[in-house]
């Protein structure tokens, strides 16, 4: 049987990756809580996308700002006023559903974009009940996504803020003040990490869709007129995306391939959109996503938000289907100009080389953290029906854990115990001295770790130990003095 989104979520719990938020209580729909493995996964996956796209870059600087803001920057924004989805409330039970994820659940239709009235339509059209009892439902109707609270001791309208549902707009209300202090010139980008809210309908798969999640974006900021981009090289033109364009889903066909200097020679997409593409599809690849199971597919035109005038979203093949896991918008000067026009301050900048002040057009790579490490774990695990046990196949540099230091029998303990030592200052590790060799190796191979160190009467002679490899049980035996090396190379992908 094919692994399920409730399966995943029971393996999560059950190793300590992932627990229902304030279960004893039963639970809050859309929220989660990060266990001892999962926060060191999730971390993991954070410092990856932040080494690649901002410290291993000399045009890309990084905020973090705050998650309560003044509520200005939500109605400049246009979240105020267009951050929706459409609801339908049952007339008798009064469960409320989400009306494009209904639709598709009972239709089997993309309904990505449908207007209420489209929605409505097509409820009267098929009869679509309420799941729960079967009673009638209501008109759709819009429903705004925003937390609101309060700041300050007393409740009045004036004091009524959000709790922000991306991370995006602190960078842009901030640009200006990253500009003056940075020294970034254009094309430049500013990355963040961190929380956002958005009060889903009816939060679902996990973390897929939830009430409180992480982010991981960027804004690239180029000049207006810019459309060539000299960051693409020869690799990035001739690298291969599977790719669901316009034109594909409007006949029903299914992705298919295309160079990136294809894509923009076909005018699917910009050079500097291309680029973004292709960094982050990589960046996917590297942290062990199998190329196989990621595609882009790119926005129909009338599901594009109200700020994008073209966006791509690469998608992962869940078991349940295609779904994204990043999205990649060009946002044009929306951002700013709004921004511009509300706080009545100037966003337009001195741009050197073309001694022109002018506001930048942004392209933003936009990443669900959440999502990522949900893709991660599914691509990783594997029912190995030969050792009879789970192998979670994470790539080295992310597993939560690196090292296990097994001692043979309890007699090796003291040295088993001085190799622990040794090697916890420098990599995440674990004392396993319960069980048969075997039983401990299986447990190591369900959390994801992907080197077990076992200490026998042998290396206590020589001064050596055995190093086995998660993924296909190859052992080394290597010295002790080269062992921190020999795994620091492991990681890196040097041996086994």
């Amino acid at each position: 049987m094919a692994l399920t989104i409730e399966d995943m979520a029971i393996f999560c719990k059950k190793k300590g990756f992932i627990f229902p938020n304030s279960e004893i209580y039963g639970g809050i729909a859309g929220f989660f809580d990060y266990g001892p493995l999962g926060v060191e996964l999730k971390n993991n996956i954070k410092q990856s996308w932040w080494k690649t796209f901002v410290q291993d870059r000399d045009d890309v600087v990084g905020i973090d700002g705050t998650t309560i803001t003044h509520p200005k920057v939500w109605k400049a924004s246009g979240h105020v006023d267009c951050f929706g989805d459409i609801m339908l409330e049952c007339t008798k039970c009064k469960e409320r559903f989400r009306g494009d994820h209904l639709i598709q659940d009972v239709l089997k239709i993309q309904a990505d974009g449908l207007s209420k009235e489209d929605i409505d339509k097509l409820v009267i059209e098929n009869k679509i009940h309420c799941t729960k009892c079967k009673s009638p439902l209501g008109p759709a109707h819009e429903f705004n996504l925003m937390f609101t609270t309060q700041v300050g001791p007393v409740v009045t309208e004036e004091s009524k803020t959000y709790l922000r549902p991306e991370t995006a707009q602190l960078i842009f209300a901030d640009f200006k003040a990253v500009m003056d202090t940075s020294r970034q010139k254009l094309p430049f980008g500013i990355a963040q990490s961190g929380r956002a809210y958005r009060n889903e309908i009816s939060p679902r798969d996990f973390l897929f869709r939830s009430r409180e999640f992480e982010q991981m974006e960027i804004e690239f900021f180029i000049h207006p007129k810019e459309t060539k981009c000299a960051l693409l090289s020869k690799e990035d033109l001739d690298f291969e995306f599977q790719i669901l364009t316009q034109d594909n889903q409007e006949k029903n066909q299914s992705h298919s391939k295309i160079k990136a200097k294809d894509m923009i020679k076909n005018k699917v997409a910009g050079e500097w959109h291309v680029y973004w593409l292709r960094q982050v599809y990589q960046w996917f690849i590297d942290m062990g996503i199998k190329k196989e199971n990621l595609r882009l597919r790119e926005h129909l035109k009338d599901e594009l938000a109200h700020y994008s005038s073209a966006c791509f979203d690469i998608e992962y093949q869940f078991p349940s289907g295609w779904k994204e896991i990043h999205g990649n918008a060009n946002r044009g000067q929306f951002d700013l100009q709004q921004h511009e026009k509300v706080s009545k301050k100037s966003m337009a900048i001195f741009d050197e080389a073309t001694q022109e002040k002018v506001i930048p057009r942004v392209i933003e790579p936009s990443q669900g953290t959440d999502r990522a490490f949900l893709a991660v774990m599914f691509d990783a695990y594997e029912d190995d029906k030969e050792r009879g046990n789970i192998v979670l196949k994470l790539s080295p540099r992310l597993s939560p854990i690196k090292v296990a230091v097994l001692p043979l029998v309890n007699k090796l303990e003291d040295e088993a115990k001085r190799i622990y030592n040794l090697l916890k200052k420098e990599f995440t590790c674990i004392y396993d001295r319960s069980g048969s060799v075997g039983r401990r190796y299986a447990r190591a191979d369900e959390i994801g770790i992907p080197y077990c160190i076992t200490v026998d009467f042998e290396g206590k002679d020589d001064k050596t130990v055995t190093i086995r490899y998660r993924d296909n049980t190859k052992q080394v035996r290597v010295k002790i003095d080269d062992l921190i090396d020999t795994i620091n190379n492991m990681i890196k992908g040097k041996y086994l």
